[in-house]
């Protein structure tokens, strides 16, 4: 069983799919425990001085200006979460859930945020116990996720409602069916819980997870596209890409000869044409770009999962609490922005490449690569798939970030709608992995047409793992459900197998 531990080193990316998808269990370090308990005496004491700390001794949001009564301090906790169950729309799925749960669980884990230590194990415990919060998916504007956040966290006092074991429950029914208790909440602990961007950096963990999948798919495609096409590979030779290694192309290029080693196109007169359409010619360009895109995506969500973004915080052993603007995660936006962005420019080559592979006068193949003649459909109609998939992946790549309407009476008059982003995101790459595996039947196809004497060996595994799913396409058939069964083969991870990183350039 795998272990994920809070407190030992920060956590990363993968850490957080483990977590959310694969059944790994948390444990809080006893290490942890005594850093916690140093940073909640400063909150204890700032309590008892009556000093004026934002969210602990008085209210939130526009409300700055009242103080709270330190008999109330219970209380506002609660009414703290409540007040900001304003989720709308349909649910989060469940390892988005636990996602953001687990995101919340490293911020805390920080020690800034003053929280009381038993919080953590409670989080710990709804986890393991494979509590789901039921969180509605609108809400948030990305100044910190303060909506979904009240959704989740207020399981962990017995209110909300939650999914345990198939059936979806009022917050205290699930904690006591899981054997659980609800939790109380001290001074600052509900501000602690939701004044951060868990719902926007734990899924945007599992969106880097599925885009590197799906990345090393498009990359198998573009090959395999380049052997059924007989593309020139010369804008991959290593000399060429020497000349310019624009971020990313190194290895992209690297990937695809490795992926080509054997074929006929590495020998003198084995490409069609000197040079070739751009969607094959600068495929590995547009591919590059992609991969740059995601590893920036990756740096800002892993930096978000190193860092404390809590306000107030706990500045060190001194015990004193600043005020902070540690939930704009502005920079996270602007990333996951660029790659939707990269996302779309990658699917229009890809789309291009698969028009390209039906058109008879560029490959010398039956159009629409039916071998039974042109009473036959063959993959024509499937050009509409792809143009849809295609559109629909550059409509999501629009800008969600540049307008946030002011609220709070104007105080929050900026938000880097970091929900929506990484949301929309996580769309774009959902269509993306359809549209890869419409590239690879595609381009399976055209190669069984062609039929060279000699290809790659790894094109070779890579068509037959094509094949194991979807056969060839002979009379025609509804070809709809074969692309859903590629796309579900893709999603699983078997294309990075053909990523022989052992490979020589």
């Amino acid at each position: 069983m795998k272990i994920c531990r809070i407190g030992e080193r920060a956590l990363r990316a993968p850490d957080i799919v483990a977590v959310a998808r694969e059944g790994a269990q948390v444990k809080i370090a006893r290490k942890l425990v005594a850093k916690l308990r140093i940073a909640r005496r400063a909150v204890e004491t700032a309590v008892a001085r009556g000093e004026r700390v934002y969210g602990l001794t008085t209210a939130l949001g526009a409300a700055v200006d009242t103080s709270l009564d330190i008999g109330d301090l219970a209380d506002f906790q609660r009414r703290t979460l409540r007040a900001r169950m304003v989720g709308v729309g349909s649910s989060l799925p469940k390892d988005v859930t636990r996602a953001l749960l687990i995101a919340r669980l490293a911020g805390l884990a920080r020690g800034a945020s003053g929280v009381s230590p038993a919080i953590l194990q409670a989080i710990a415990d709804v986890l393991n116990a494979e509590i789901t919060p039921i969180v509605p998916s609108i809400g948030s504007v990305g100044a910190a996720d303060l909506a979904p956040l009240a959704h989740a966290f207020a399981v962990l006092i017995g209110e909300g409602e939650a999914e345990f074991k198939g059936r979806v429950l009022p917050g205290l029914e699930a904690l006591a069916a899981a054997k659980l208790s609800p939790v109380v909440l001290g001074p600052k602990d509900a501000i602690a819980l939701i004044n951060a961007n868990a719902a926007s950096v734990g899924p945007g963990a599992l969106v880097i997870a599925d885009a590197e999948i799906t990345l090393k798919a498009m990359i198998g495609a573009l090959a395999l596209s380049l052997e059924a096409f007989r593309g020139n590979t010369s804008p991959i030779d290593q000399r060429a890409v020497t000349l310019r290694p624009t971020p990313g192309l190194r290895e992209v290029a690297r990937q695809l000869r490795a992926l080509l080693a054997g074929s006929d196109l590495e020998k003198p007169q084995g490409a069609r044409r000197l040079q070739d359409p751009l969607s094959f010619r600068s495929g590995a360009a547009v591919l590059a770009a992609l991969a740059d895109a995601l590893e920036r995506a990756r740096a800002a969500i892993e930096l978000e999962l190193q860092g404390a973004g809590d306000s107030p915080a706990v500045m060190g052993p001194n015990g004193s609490i600043l005020s902070t603007a540690g939930f704009d995660v502005t920079h996270l936006s602007l990333a996951f922005e660029t790659l939707g962005l990269a996302l779309a420019q990658a699917a229009g080559a890809s789309f291009w490449r698969i028009v390209k592979l039906m058109n008879a006068q560029l490959t010398g193949l039956p159009r629409f690569l039916t071998p039974r003649g042109a009473s036959r459909t063959g993959f024509g109609t499937l050009q509409k798939t792809a143009a849809s998939l295609e559109a629909e992946i550059r409509r999501l790549a629009q800008p969600a970030m540049l307008f946030a309407g002011p609220v709070a009476d104007g105080i929050e008059d900026v938000a880097s709608m970091a929900p929506r982003v990484v949301g929309k995101t996580a769309e774009a790459v959902e269509h993306m992995s359809r549209l890869a595996a419409v590239e690879l039947m595609v381009a399976a196809q055209a190669l069984d047409l062609r039929a060279p004497k000699r290809i790659a060996p790894r094109i070779a595994a890579l068509k037959a793992k094509i094949r194991s799913v979807i056969p060839k396409l002979d009379e025609d058939r509804p070809t709809g459900r074969d692309v859903e069964a590629l796309a579900i083969l893709i999603k699983s991870g078997t294309f990075r197998e053909f990523d022989d990183r052992s490979a020589t350039s």
